[in-house]
């Protein structure tokens, strides 16, 4: 029999969160109203809300003791730009500061590494206002400008940082951008635009980050792909990377080379809707340098080739459902994967996947590489002695952590696992309805009820893997 992969003795192991999905509070103490404010205003009839969320801010202390007890080495998390800035780019909210230092000092308390993201889906709605977001280069420098406060406020003890969750992603998703344009030609101009000065503000950040912070590390965090291809046929097999390439490689190679790679400036060019860039733009990209790769990992995908037609010129997107995935004519078009069962919620389960990404992104850049998201959304039941029996998360979990060791044998350097997410937090299209945690929050869409704590049966199982550094799955 086949012995358990050994995890390095400086493996970190974590859970992670974002602050809309978690903190609540959302206009207390100075905060500010954000765009993910703004959506799930719009759907509060419809499911919870982010103004109580999970009420970390108010329950902070009694959650990091349980993160303590869970066994975790690192916390994933994110700040509220708008907590620390209520209208972006104006003056500084000493509460916010004060909040997030607490937090900090919390978590070092019990010893656990504060890993924190500057943006997750949550810009501030006054940039909106003001300058319709990241359309404008005026963001790009206001985020510098937070960037800054934050590694200052907090770079003595933070060591770890990201700057924007899932630009990849994030991009493509309308209501998280603020693209309010019907017409499907200025929308993808728009997009492309901001894009292009979310790279200039994530490149600014990692700069100001390694000026500010000693020995800080930061780097990018990607909403993973790996596609397969429908056939062998070649043209499908072609598709499967470009689907790839599109949705996140093109990200990655930004990043990493300081300008877009060939294929996806073919493709603004085809569709005329290449960013306006300025002189010195191409410079700035390229002085800035990661320090490792975190990986958000779902799913797996499939692809075939989608041919262009006389009304579907090359390189025009067909986005479906809630914009996560889009087909791409001339490219590729996105197709179920028989061979894999799917979640609940749709997500087809993969933990091979999450290997071959690995050992993909290692090939490549040679960077350390941390999982910050990985987790299974079901609906949990509370039983009537307050109990969560989730072994389909466990199984999910287990999997997916045999994935990661199989990746360490292969050779690639991961440096830690921060699974999504440490408790029940608000979904943004599902509310508390699709629930992700290893702590499950007593409360419904619209009964908050008293917000009790309950260990799931998968916090347990996770304390012991943790326990033993992954030996005991």
């Amino acid at each position: 029999m086949k012995e358990a992969v050994t995890f390095p003795k400086d493996f970190l192991w974590g859970a992670s969160s974002s602050a809309f999905q978690i903190e609540g509070a959302w206009d207390e103490d100075g905060k500010g109203k954000t765009v993910a404010d703004v959506n799930s205003f719009k759907r509060s009839h419809l499911q919870a809300d982010t103004k109580v969320a999970s009420d970390f801010y108010h329950n902070y202390r009694e959650d990091i003791k349980l993160m303590k007890e869970l066994g975790m080495e690192i916390y994933r998390f994110s700040i509220s730009w708008a907590r620390i800035i209520p209208d972006g780019d104006g003056e500084v909210n000493q509460a916010g500061i004060e909040f997030y230092n607490n937090v900090i000092n919390c978590l070092l308390e019990h010893g656990i590494k504060p890993f924190v993201t500057l943006y997750h889906f949550d810009l501030p709605y006054a940039l909106v206002e003001k300058y319709n977001g990241w359309e404008s280069r005026e963001s790009i420098y206001a985020f510098e400008r937070y960037a800054k406060i934050c590694f200052e406020a907090f770079g003595d003890r933070v060591e770890y940082w990201q700057v924007h969750n899932e630009q990849n992603l994030m991009i493509r998703v309308d209501e998280r951008m603020n693209i309010e344009e019907e017409d499907l030609y200025q929308a993808d101009k728009v997009r492309a635009q901001m894009d292009y000065h979310m790279f200039l503000a994530h490149a600014l950040a990692v700069n100001a980050c390694h000026a500010i912070v000693k020995d800080g590390k930061i780097g990018p965090a990607v909403s993973s792909t790996c596609t397969y291809p429908l056939t062998n046929k070649p043209e499908d097999v072609w598709a499967a990377k470009m689907n790839d390439a599109f949705k996140t490689d093109y990200c990655l190679e930004m990043h990493f080379t300081g300008k877009y790679p060939g294929y996806y400036m073919r493709y603004l060019k085809e569709r005329n809707i290449v960013p306006v860039m300025e002189e010195g733009d191409e410079a700035l990209l390229k002085s800035a340098k990661m320090d490792y790769i975190a990986v958000n990992y779902y799913r797996t995908l499939c692809a075939s080739f989608l041919p262009v037609e006389e009304t579907h010129p090359i390189g025009e997107r067909a986005f479906r459902g809630n914009q996560v995935d889009f087909d791409q004519y001339g490219y590729f078009r996105d197709e179920k994967n028989e061979n894999l069962t799917a979640s609940a919620y749709g997500a087809q389960i993969d933990p091979n996947g999450l290997r071959i990404v690995l050992n993909e992104y290692y090939r490549r850049y040679r960077l350390p590489l941390i999982i910050t998201e990985n987790g299974l959304g079901a609906v949990d039941v509370l039983t009537e002695d307050n109990k969560i029996h989730d072994d389909y998360r466990i199984d999910y979990i287990r999997e997916h952590i045999k994935a990661i060791g199989l990746a360490i044998e292969d050779g690639v350097e991961v440096m830690g696992y921060s699974p999504w997410s440490v408790m029940d937090i608000l979904s943004s299209h599902q509310g508390f309805k699709k629930r992700y945690g290893f702590i499950y929050i007593d409360r419904e869409d619209h009964d908050e009820k008293q917000l009790k704590r309950i260990k799931k049966d998968s916090f347990y199982w996770y304390q012991n893997v943790i326990r033993t550094n992954g030996k005991e799955l």
